[in-house]
């Protein structure tokens, strides 16, 4: 992907929280579309390897939720963490990291990473498929800004972290809003 690009349209089955539906675990299922989530909005799509993972949980998810007001004063909607997980985990890992300002995305079965080019293997790890690391700035689905980790390969030896960071793309919109001021 490159700015410029459309996402790719995909259905992303979701784990929505019903309390009519009673009982212990009052969630139903919702498919929500690559519209759903960026029609008509700027957004700050970041993907991980994997929910509970330690750079993931470390710093990737908790930084872009504490940083959420500087994304939002620099004209940032929404903020999305997707990962090739299912909605039952990627919704645990949200309830976990006591998210109230980034929204999970579950990629199950990884359509939406591979159409964006960034599935990969992780065989080495026991993870099996999982999506590379990556971060962009979408505005109305369209990739306005893409942030690509190096070294994109299946079964990498390791963990590449720092261009999809928070302070990156955060960086990055601050020039892009100097450079539009200018």
């Amino acid at each position: 992907m490159q700015a410029g690009s459309k996402l790719p349209e995909v259905t992303f089955h979701t784990r929505v929280r019903d309390e009519s539906v009673g009982g212990p675990n009052p969630f139903r299922w919702e498919d929500k579309t690559t519209a759903d989530y960026f029609a008509g909005k700027r957004v700050v799509l970041f993907a991980l390897p994997g929910a509970f993972t330690p750079t993931c949980s470390t710093y990737q998810l908790p930084g872009y939720e504490k940083g959420f007001g500087d994304f939002a004063a620099l004209g940032i909607d929404a903020i999305y963490c997707l990962a090739v997980n299912d909605s039952f985990v990627m919704n645990q890992w949200a309830k976990a990291q006591g998210l109230e300002n980034v929204a999970v995305i579950p990629d199950g079965s990884g359509e939406f990473t591979r159409r964006v080019g960034m599935l990969v293997r992780k065989d080495n790890l026991g993870f099996g498929l999982r999506s590379w690391r990556y971060a962009a700035v979408v505005n109305d689905g369209v990739v306005e800004a893409w942030f690509e980790e190096p070294g994109l390969m299946d079964n990498c030896p390791d963990d590449p972290y720092g261009v999809s960071s928070p302070e990156t793309v955060l960086g990055w919109l601050r020039e892009a809003g100097k450079e539009q001021a200018a």
